[in-house]
């Protein structure tokens, strides 16, 4: 997936209804987790990651600050995120637990 032709969000697009279920991509276009929540609305949002598990079973969320991703929409608008972490990466953060 060529990512460069993809239209990046503004940061008032940063929102709970516009993210929820976005497919994060790691290097190699390898799908490494998916949106569960976020904390916060705009650029000072905390993005909750599942990551592993299967449909969502035994997945372990981690959070990660929204600046650390690269939301955008691809030709079908779909959102989606790219960052350089991997999956491996993310499994070896603490676990993320609401309060």
């Amino acid at each position: 997936m060529d990512h460069n032709k993809h239209v990046r969000l503004a940061g008032n697009e940063l929102t709970p209804e516009i993210l929820a279920d976005a497919t994060i991509y790691g290097p190699g276009d390898e799908k490494i987790g998916t949106v569960a929540h976020l904390h916060g609305t705009g650029p000072a949002a905390q993005i909750v990651i599942d990551v592993g598990g299967f449909l969502g079973i035994g997945a372990k969320p981690v959070g990660v600050p929204v600046g650390d991703l690269d939301f955008m929409r691809d030709e079908d608008g779909v959102v989606h995120a790219v960052t350089s972490w991997t999956k491996e990466h993310l499994k070896a953060m603490p676990e993320h637990r609401d309060r």
